[in-house]
């Protein structure tokens, strides 16, 4: 057997749903930039990558969370 450990090369993090379930403060921003501790959402997944030496970072988001793809 080969008890390699494989490397993870690319981090994958959807935020293309809607937020239906915090409505109606998700209609105005995406829930993924909702502030927790100063910072949105969306940054604490990245750092975590990052911190993980991941250089190969996915968002997948859809029409309307421009302020996601912005920050």
């Amino acid at each position: 057997m080969n008890n390699k450990i494989k490397k993870v090369k690319k981090a994958i993090i959807p935020a293309a749903g809607r937020g239906t379930r915090l409505y109606p403060l998700t209609t105005t921003f995406p829930k993924e930039m909702l502030i927790v501790g100063g910072k949105p959402v969306i940054h604490y997944a990245v750092e975590e990558a990052v911190l993980s030496k991941i250089k190969n970072i996915l968002i997948i988001t859809r029409k309307g969370k421009e302020q996601i793809e912005d920050y």
